[in-house]
């Protein structure tokens, strides 16, 4: 097992700085946070950015120490002010096949959003955890933001794995599981050069078969599957169906990508090594 703490600078009170790599717009820094002070504006801005009101959902500063001090990751964006606009943890897991850190959430303020914070805080966070020893990294997203989709498996090139039905037990909570190999590359070569199919909103939560592909139909923006006259609930139900086939048929999906400006489609492809008749 990865014995080794991804916050050595643990005891130290102040925050130490990680190399950006050219990620942040100019003025902008990172750094490990595990100082009280740090933890606690994390925990307001996580609160904020997402717009909770529920107590129970809020970051606990306390939790967030334990988990950087032992094997987890806790990373914030400053601005050229000091101020925390950006924010990401994660924390040690494990299944039958591998050993790997769970990245829960990554939060941007809305004043920076646009300007690569987001993508920034995924790299930055798979840098701590590469030099920790791990070799991939997991976290859950819903399948219906196209937007998170093409972020997550075109843009950083992860893929996804797995599909969870109602991961948080209420409804509206069906998540998708991705994968990011670590080292991570840059992005997927020519993950989305396969154009989609011409698919419409009718289209929305089933599959199509394109050669070997398979291709599931989205609404591309939360805002389209508002002002349509589409049953979120129904809708939910058949992506999951749709995904639920797509996983059990042995495929993973490798891209998102939007067909028009009603609808977005999952590219889901075979496994490699897997042989089917």
């Amino acid at each position: 097992m990865l014995a080794t703490s991804l916050s050595s600078h643990a005891s130290d009170p102040g925050r130490t700085p990680i190399e950006a790599n050219g990620w942040l717009p100019a003025d902008y820094s990172a750094a490990h946070v595990t100082d009280r002070a740090g933890l606690r504006e994390a925990g307001e801005l996580y609160t904020r950015v997402f717009g909770y009101d529920d107590p129970t959902l809020s970051l606990n500063a306390h939790l967030l120490k334990s988990l950087a001090s032992n094997g987890g990751t806790s990373v914030g964006v400053f601005d050229g002010a000091g101020i925390l606009v950006g924010y990401a943890y994660g924390f040690p897991g494990r299944d039958a096949d591998a050993e790997y850190q769970f990245s829960q959430a990554a939060v941007v303020d809305a004043r920076v959003q646009g300007q690569g914070i987001g993508n920034a805080l995924k790299r930055l966070q798979a840098r701590v955890a590469a030099e920790a020893g791990y070799t991939e990294m997991r976290w859950t997203f819903d399948p219906l933001l196209a937007r998170n989709a093409h972020f997550n498996l075109d843009s950083l090139g992860a893929t996804g794995i797995r599909f969870l039905p109602s991961y948080y037990g209420s409804a509206a909570s069906d998540r998708l599981l991705v994968r990011w190999q670590l080292p991570a590359a840059e992005r997927r070569e020519r993950a989305s050069a396969v154009p989609p199919p011409e698919l419409a909103a009718a289209d929305w939560g089933t599959a199509m078969a394109i050669g070997d592909d398979v291709w599931i139909a989205v609404p591309a923006d939360p805002r389209r599957l508002r002002a349509s006259d589409v049953d979120e609930t129904e809708l939910r139900a058949s992506v999951a169906t749709s995904l639920q086939s797509a996983f059990a048929d042995d495929r993973l999906l490798i891209s998102c990508v939007r067909v028009d400006e009603d609808t977005a489609a999952y590219r889901a492809v075979r496994q490699r090594g897997r042989h089917h008749d």
